[in-house]
């Protein structure tokens, strides 16, 4: 099974096997905006869950031997028998022990009634029930800090990218995706009604982080790949950009399951015995950014880059030139029937078209002598990257067999 997948990640670096992102973008796009719909109906239907730091009011936690079953219940009894039948009272449990109580604003002698009177309704000492009060200013400052450290941190990177890749349309590709990844990403919020608190921003400022870095690894290699293809003219812009795509697909899958394992085992551990909290809040945000990072750096990202640039006149003039040039079939696709088949550089012509055809591929064909494998784009294939075994696995010789010198 490990070398299955070796050989197919080998496949899609060396051009052998290729999947088509770019030529189905208008399929992502279509999934992507109408996942992208229903995330901002959730903030119309629903709206965020806004956590006690933002909303202000206040907290009581009561340390407990074992919350009993019906602890929601009889706490939301204490708060109003104190406040009103009209109060509500958010409810939770921290750790399985201790219960946490939000409520609305409560004055001092109210506060003091309902720790009292949560005291009694749980049987504990009254020093075992601990209150706090947070004011809604301190939620609006937080707020208005996270916004501006947003909107600097588009700006730095939007510039920063620009320059980088001395394209602006690559930098402007990249905000698009992240702005994607952010909306996707809130909207799962509204919609569950997960709580938003001052970690859950954290989470979502380190997801955007996250998010460009797998899109930088992918444009890097868009780069490599178009690069090399403006020079041979063997590959349109859109082949080369999908080659890139192909030859990051492995790395970008394999980074994403090792970053989400952890963040997972913490998400278990917490809705299973923390209850809600700091590491909770943060590692659901984490969880969710991640995962739709992913999909936006293979689906999103790279076709709409070749979209955005489809009408340059220097890939105008590639696109025409690389159309000259003798087609490479994938060693996956079959060439229709009736059709002569496509050769490469240095395999042998068919003897006859009425011959029956065949695939050809770079790894069917003799290579010349002296010359070194390339992909479709005309890029050196890395020595590694061997049609015989997975990458990174050299070919044994007598000079590393054990006993020969």
């Amino acid at each position: 099974m490990s070398s299955r997948m070796a050989q197919w990640g080998n496949d899609l670096y060396t051009g052998d096997r290729s999947i088509n992102f770019v030529g189905k973008s208008r399929t992502w796009y279509i999934i992507s905006a109408v996942i992208m719909a229903v995330a901002a109906l959730g903030f119309l239907v629903q709206g965020l869950n806004l956590s006690l730091e933002f909303t202000g009011g206040s907290e009581f936690r009561v340390a407990t031997s074992g919350a009993p079953a019906d602890y929601e219940d009889e706490a939301t009894a204490a708060v109003r028998e104190v406040a009103g039948n009209a109060a509500s009272a958010n409810v939770s449990t921290l750790g399985g022990t201790t219960i946490r109580v939000q409520t609305e604003e409560l004055d001092g002698d109210q506060a003091r009634e309902v720790a009292q009177q949560l005291a009694t309704t749980f049987g504990v000492e009254s020093n075992k029930v601990s209150s706090s009060f947070i004011g809604p200013s301190w939620g609006a400052s937080v707020s208005q800090q996270a916004l501006r450290a947003l909107v600097v941190f588009i700006i730095i990177t939007t510039a920063l990218m620009a320059l980088y890749y001395r394209n602006w349309k690559m930098a402007l590709a990249s905000m698009v995706a992240l702005a994607h990844d952010m909306l996707i990403t809130v909207g799962i919020y509204t919609w569950t009604g997960f709580e938003v608190s001052p970690a859950t921003l954290i989470g979502f400022l380190t997801v955007l982080g996250y998010s460009l870095y797998d899109t930088v690894v992918v444009f890097d290699h868009v780069k490599e790949n178009t690069r090399a293809a403006f020079q041979n003219k063997r590959s349109t812009f859109a082949n080369a950009a999908n080659l890139a795509v192909n030859q990051t697909l492995v790395r970008s899958v394999n980074t994403t399951v090792i970053a989400v394992l952890p963040i997972l085992a913490v998400l278990v551990i917490g809705f299973a015995k923390l209850g809600p909290g700091t590491l909770l809040d943060l590692s659901l945000a984490l969880f969710i950014g991640m995962t739709v990072g992913a999909f936006s750096s293979v689906f999103i990202a790279t076709p709409l880059l070749v979209d955005l640039r489809r009408k340059d006149p220097e890939v105008l003039a590639l696109d025409k030139a690389a159309a000259k040039q003798p087609v490479r079939t994938p060693l996956r696709e079959s060439v229709p029937a009736g059709a002569a088949p496509t050769t490469t550089k240095g395999a042998t012509p068919a003897a006859s078209t009425s011959a029956p055809s065949t695939s050809v591929s770079s790894r069917d064909a003799e290579p010349v002598a002296g010359e070194t494998p390339q992909t479709v784009t005309g890029r050196a294939v890395h020595k590694y990257a061997q049609s015989a075994g997975p990458r990174n696995q050299p070919k044994k010789t007598p000079r590393n067999r054990r006993g020969s010198r």
